[in-house]
């Protein structure tokens, strides 16, 4: 695979150039193994690559290594010290030890590596922290505010209401929600077909308010913005090209900035605020994991802690006996 065009940052690109030949080939065939054999988003690959980047640089940089071999238990410890030692927080070297923990065991399994040392590594477990979410009446302020701003029918207002309706009907991540086709929606079920993380489908249902937001930006919005460059996607920039996940965080942030006392927090925490109001309007835990398409049901229940603090608030705010 050719070295150009790398969605790395510049320093990871020269650091990457610099590399002797047999750990820049490792690199190479890791990233294919990350993107092709196992569908790695791209931002997936991205981030493992460039942690594993970082870790032969400084196998090569600091011991003077040019073959893999030379990677061990030692130098994947002196390289989370080092990172340590610049400011990288316990969420920073969770990720980069697991990136490391991923390849090591991939170099094993390719026979780069005779021993795998990744299984021995110890690094801070990665904090569980509680996503901000919004209450069930801001959020729906959220909406109120956004349909307003459609009374004029303007195209990009259309299209803004109805990816903040879609977002919060859905709880699709920003990528998701960009990635969707014209024939991804089926109107007469009210289903959306989503390709999520790992190339996994799925069918996510949306209600009537999410429906109503969506027809007026194909009846009214979308052939406004449409250009030979649109294609089949859903959702268009203002110059017709597919819409970008970074216009998207703009339209949120500014959708919530405009709610009195709403977190400040954007797409993903409409996604969180979907699964909690879910779960705290009687969701079962497995049906809102298999909505948001998460691997595992330990990353939903993560929700249910929200719902508890949320109630033990309430509780102390309103109980005559706390």
């Amino acid at each position: 695979m050719p070295r150009t065009d790398r969605p790395e940052r510049p320093d990871l690109r020269a650091a990457r150039r610099c590399l002797p030949e047999e750990l820049g080939a490792a690199v190479d065939r890791f990233e294919r193994h990350l993107s092709v054999e196992r569908g790695l988003s791209t931002h997936t690959v991205r981030a493992y690559v460039g942690d594993v980047v970082s870790l032969l640089d400084h196998l090569h940089g600091r011991r003077g290594a040019s073959s893999l071999g030379r990677l061990d238990l030692g130098v994947l410890r002196d390289w989370l010290a080092r990172m340590h030692e610049v400011g990288a927080g316990r969420t920073t070297l969770a990720r980069r030890a697991a990136a490391a923990r991923t390849f090591t065991a991939w170099a094993t399994r390719h026979e780069l590596l005779t021993v795998d040392p990744g299984p021995r590594l110890a690094a801070p477990s990665k904090p569980r922290t509680l996503p901000t979410v919004l209450r069930v009446e801001q959020a729906a302020s959220v909406m109120s505010c956004s349909e307003s701003a459609t009374e004029e029918a303007d195209p990009v207002a259309l299209r803004d209401h109805a990816v903040l309706e879609m977002l919060y009907a859905t709880g699709l991540r920003v990528s998701e929600l960009c990635g969707l086709d014209l024939d991804d929606i089926d109107d007469d079920h009210r289903l959306v077909r989503v390709v999520g993380k790992g190339d996994k489908e799925r069918a996510v249902p949306f209600g009537a308010p999410g429906a109503r937001a969506l027809g007026r930006w194909l009846s009214s919005g979308r052939p406004a913005l449409l250009t030979a460059r649109s294609g089949p996607a859903l959702f268009l920039g203002k110059r017709g090209g597919r819409l970008d996940p970074r216009a998207v965080r703009r339209v949120v942030h500014d959708a919530i900035g405009a709610v009195e006392g709403a977190a400040d927090t954007g797409p993903h925490g409409l996604r969180h605020s979907a699964a909690t109001h879910l779960l705290e309007g009687g969701a079962d835990l497995r049906s809102v994991q298999e909505l948001l398409g998460h691997a595992t049901l330990a990353t939903t229940q993560l929700y249910t802690h929200v719902t508890v603090e949320r109630l033990k608030a309430i509780h102390d705010r309103t109980h005559p006996r706390t």
